[in-house]
Formats: C-alpha cells, structure tokens, sequence
C-alpha cells in the first residue's frame, strides 16, 4: 500500500499545480446551492442584455431538476421547496420555459404540495417580494432607525454579525418601501400562493420588535428627520463596504439585495455603481460539470492557504511555491475592518476569503494563511500582525467566532427571519476553536499552561456532545467539529489519555463505515444529531482519519481501513466526490469545495507515512 500512497500524493500534487494561475493563486470551484445561479438569472435578465450568460446558467440549473420535478441541495435530499420555488421563478422569468411546459408543471406541484411560498425561506420570500410576487406585509418588518441604536440600547445594529449586517442594511432598505420591481416579464406565482395558510410571528419576535421599536422612541430629534438619516446612513454603510470589484463584501448575496436596494433609494438601473457591481458577479462564475456556476464567494485565499500548506507538509514539494506566498501577503489585510469596534487595540492583519476582500477577514483564513508562509525573518512582521490578530479574536468564553468578537446577544436570534440563530450572530464555534488551536499548538508553538490556550480549552471541553463529538458549525457536521477539537487539543499537547480525547475518539470510531471510511449527511446540521450519509466522502474520511492519527500517534486497524477507503475513493470518483461537505446556512446553503478533495487526503496520505506501525 506504501507505493499506492506515493502514487496518489504525487497525482494529488500534479493535479493542484495544474490548477496555479499566473498570480500565483489556486483557482478551485467554491459550489455552492443553487439560490446565486437563480437570482443571477434575475439580475442579468433586469440589468443587462447578457442573452448568452443567461442561456448557460438556465441550461445547468434546469439540468439539475429531478425527474419527479423539484431540486435538490444535495444527493440525499427528498427535494428542497425554497430551491425549486427560485429555480422555476428564474427559468420562468427568464423565458426559458413556459407555464405550460411539463417541468414547471412538474415544479409548481411540488411546490403547492409543500406549503406553497409560504412556506418558503425567508430569503427566497424577499426575492419574490422583490419582484412583488410575494406581499411584503407576510415578512418581517424591523424600523430602519436601529441603524442609529447606540450599543447602550437592548438591540443595535452592531450586534448583528458581520455577514449578518452586510445583507440587513440592503434588506431594511427595501423592506421599509416596501419596494417591488415593475417589469412585464416577472411571472405570475399566485398558483402558488396558498393565501388560507396564515404565517405566525413568535412570541419572542414579537418582543424584540417592540424593544426595538422602545428604544427608537427615546431617540431625540425630529420624527421625519430620523427617519431620513436612518435611510441615509444605511445607504452609507453599503456603500462603503463596496470592493474595489464592485462587489458588497465579496459576497453574491449581499450585492444581489444591494443593487435593488439602491433602486430603491432611487438610482438609475444603468447607474455605474450597478453595473459595476454585476459585472463583479459575473467574476463570481466558475465551471463545474453542469455547466457554468455562479460562486456566493470566489475562495482563492482560503484554497491557496489550504494547499500551499498540504504541499509543503513533509515530504516537502520540491515545486517552490513563491508564486503562492507572494499571492498571499499581497492579500493580508492592512485597512481596518467593522472588527475594530469591538477590537479596537489590535491593528488590521488577517486574511478574507476571496481576494477581493479587503476589509472583511476571518480567523480561519487567517491562520490557514499563516501556516502556509515560510519561517523566515523577512516575512516576521506580516506573520507577528496576523498572529496578535487571530488572538485579538478570542471571545470572552475562550472560544473562537469566525469573523468578529463579542456578536453574541441572544436577542438577535429572535429576529423574524429563518436561520437567524446562526447568521444573525457570530459565536465561538467547535471548528474555529478547535482550529485556531491547532494552528497556535503546531505553528505558533503555544504552550498547554498559556492562558488562552486553556480558556479555549475549557471552552471545548464544556461544549462537548454527550456521544463525545463537536458540533462544526462551518463543514458538514460532527465529524468536521469533533476532528477540529481533536486535532487542536492534540496540538497544544493534551493527553490522549484526556477524557474529552478518548470520548471523541470513541465517536469517530462508533461511526466508521463498512467500507472503512466516513460519510455525513447534510441533514446533521438541520437535525443537530449525527446522521450517516449511507457512504463516504473523501474530505470527511481524511478529517477522521486526522483526528484518529493526532490521538493514537501509529498505525490502527481503524486508520489502516480508513486509508485504504481512501485510496479506492481517489481512483473511484463516485457520487460522493461531489457531496457537498461545507455549510454556509442549515437547510438553505451548503457547499462543495472542489479544493477539498485534494487538500484533505493530501495532507492524511502524508501524516499516514510518518506514522510507526
């Protein structure tokens, strides 16, 4: 088996060269569910005359309807009512199909035998209000004003989370119009309206609605004038958050609510602001087998970190890799980003995602960035900036959040929007904790008696599952959280022998499937228990088998099975090559790195070797 190891890191390693762009970035595809292709569509049929572009995405996303009608978010699946409501929409108003054609027949079906749109997702809700096939009165309805909360109050604006705010400022904007887009091409929806079907808002919505609305109340000034300012500084904050690619953060979401509201706020279709940011979208697209896909995030930080890091992990490439690390230190950030207001002694250092980020960075780029510099005393400064940066991150609890410190008022997950218990806040989760620590325990070479070590690790230790895992709130799902805990208690040098270790350990172990290696279905994230997927993927195969190897230090008959899955799978390429593992939003939005099929096995193939038997 050793020779077929070589073999396959040697192909791995071909293979991600051959993916090297003259920037010295690795370009993979960030695929994510269907929601961009289908508002792209939109977009391009109200604002632009791009007939060929809208022809692509509307042949690869009608490719993906099922035969029995509905589209999916993933193989396992039974159909998702949001996704085929926004597929069928967008073919529709596009003119690609008809409503007398048999696959929105098959479509509208579906999606009346599931509760109609009113059962839809909250963000698919806004898109059709958008275009006024959905009344606006049915969603939620927040005051413009908590834009000019001070912190003080019960609720502010900045104790949404980063991403969360990026998408409210456009959506209060047009909510507060309401605003809908006038066009004779927009279909008719109401067959699929079911109007009895009375949509209830929470007791604890309820509340927060009317804090909020107490605390506008106490602002001084003149109503109306507020009221102007309120909309005004809105407008402001979008606009400054604008990349130099046009687009709002980097994200197709967020640009997407953008460009209608600044129609509403009375800009000109043709307006340069507006087509700069589609044409900035347009960059978002990328090939998959389907066709052409447009991305919510191009991922050329987080990729170029990842696998710069796999291919200098010993036995070192003997390609150089300055192409790559020249790419990434042109890309650390030095503009101080809405992370300063609660940080606001730590200067800018960390990395985005996407390389049109520059004032959005994130802790897990960060130190995948990090690692992938070479030691060296010329690169000091950059890696001394990152570094008191991702430790400026740490929340009071000892955990780590993704983007931004402190966005943990629980008032915010009442807000009436689907999901907003995980996009309106930013906590300390099991992956980002669990993978800052490895990255302080390997590279930075933090000690286990280091204050900030234990606090993350009491974190850990008391946000453990009762079966041993770790929910991972970005990667698909116990199995992602539990080998990040794994691999960063291991780093910093906790025993194996811990209690916490062996308990993770016996999940990994419980859950091993027949053919030796992992699978998990998406659903975990919806369900919040482990659901197996029925097979396995190669990203969460290669993420147990890390954990088992950081623990036991040799090699088991569980790693040795989990190898070998390994192998047939690279050379097999199934179904489950393209199952998504990343997640974005449960039940809404979930990703399939193509990345991650390189990064993760290369890494275990090389840890593998290194082993004793």
């Amino acid at each position: 088996m050793k020779e077929q190891i070589h073999e396959a890191i040697a192909q791995l390693a071909a293979e991600i060269h051959a993916h090297q762009t003259v920037d010295g970035s690795f370009h993979f595809c960030f695929e994510n569910s269907l929601m961009t292709d289908a508002n792209m569509i939109l977009l391009l049929q109200t604002f632009t005359k791009e007939k060929d572009l809208i022809q692509q995405l509307c042949a690869r996303l009608s490719s993906l309807q099922t035969e029995e009608g509905y589209w999916k978010l993933y193989a396992d699946d039974a159909g998702n009512l949001s996704a085929t409501i926004e597929a069928v929409f967008a073919l529709l108003y596009a003119g690609y199909y008809s409503n007398e054609d048999l696959p929105v027949k098959k479509a509208k079906a579906f999606i009346r035998r599931h509760g109609g749109l009113n059962r839809a997702h909250s963000l698919t809700k806004m898109t059709l209000a958008i275009h006024g096939e959905y009344p606006w009165p049915n969603l939620f309805h927040l005051p413009v004003h908590i834009i000019l909360l001070p912190p003080s109050s019960p609720i502010s604006f900045y104790d949404f989370s980063s991403y969360a705010r990026v998408h409210m400022a456009p959506i209060l904007l047009l909510s507060d119009q309401p605003f809908v887009m006038k066009n004779k091409q927009i279909p008719d929806m109401s067959d699929c309206f079911i109007r009895e079907d009375q949509e209830l808002i929470s007791k604890e919505s309820r509340s927060l609605l009317t804090s909020v609305q107490d605390a506008v109340k106490s602002l001084a000034g003149l109503p109306h004038k507020l009221y102007l300012l309120s909309r005004q500084r809105l407008l402001t904050y979008m606009l400054q958050r604008i990349e130099s690619d046009g687009t709002l953060y980097s994200y197709f979401t967020s640009t997407f609510y953008m460009i209608y509201a600044l129609v509403s706020c009375g800009y000109q279709k043709h307006d340069p602001i507006i087509k700069k940011a589609i044409q900035g979208l347009i960059q978002h697209a990328c090939s998959t087998d389907r066709g052409l896909h447009i991305q919510n995030s191009p991922s050329d930080i987080w990729d170029t970190a990842l696998l710069s890091h796999a291919l200098q992990a010993p036995p070192t490439s003997d390609v150089p890799l300055h192409e790559a690390e020249q790419f990434l230190l042109k890309h650390q950030q030095t503009k101080f980003g809405d992370w300063m207001v609660a940080t606001s002694h730590t200067e800018p250092g960390g990395w985005g995602f996407s390389k049109s980020n520059t004032i959005h960075p994130d802790v897990d780029d960060t130190t995948a960035a990090l690692r992938a510099l070479r030691k060296d005393s010329s690169l000091q400064s950059h890696y001394t900036r990152g570094l008191k940066w991702v430790l400026a991150m740490q929340n009071e609890d000892g955990g780590w959040p993704a983007f931004e410190k402190g966005k943990t008022n629980p008032l915010m997950t009442f807000v009436p929007m689907d999901g907003a218990e995980y996009a309106s806040l930013d906590p300390s989760t099991a992956d980002l904790t669990g993978r800052t620590l490895e990255f302080l325990g390997t590279d930075a070479r933090f000690p286990l008696t280091d204050p900030r070590v234990q606090r993350a690790l009491n974190w850990l230790r008391s946000h453990q599952e009762n079966d041993g895992s770790w929910y991972g709130r970005w990667g698909i799902t116990y199995i992602y959280g539990t080998w990040a805990a794994l691999t960063g208690m291991r780093a910093v040098g906790v025993s194996k022998d811990d209690r916490s270790i062996k308990k993770g350990i016996h999940f990994l172990e419980s859950i091993q499937n027949e053919d030796g290696g992992w699978g998990e279905s998406c659903k975990s994230d919806q369900e919040k228990s482990y659901i197996p997927l029925g097979d396995s993927t190669l990203s969460q195969t290669s993420w147990a088998l890390a954990a088992l190897m950081a623990v036991h230090e040799r090699r088991t008959p569980s790693i040795e099975r989990g190898i070998s899955c390994l192998l047939r799978k690279l050379e097999a390429k199934d179904w489950t090559y393209e199952y998504p593992t990343g997640a974005g939003l449960p039940g809404h939005l979930y990703i399939y790195y193509h990345s991650y099929n390189y990064i993760w096995p290369l890494l275990v193939l090389k840890k593998y070797l290194s082993l004793s038997s």
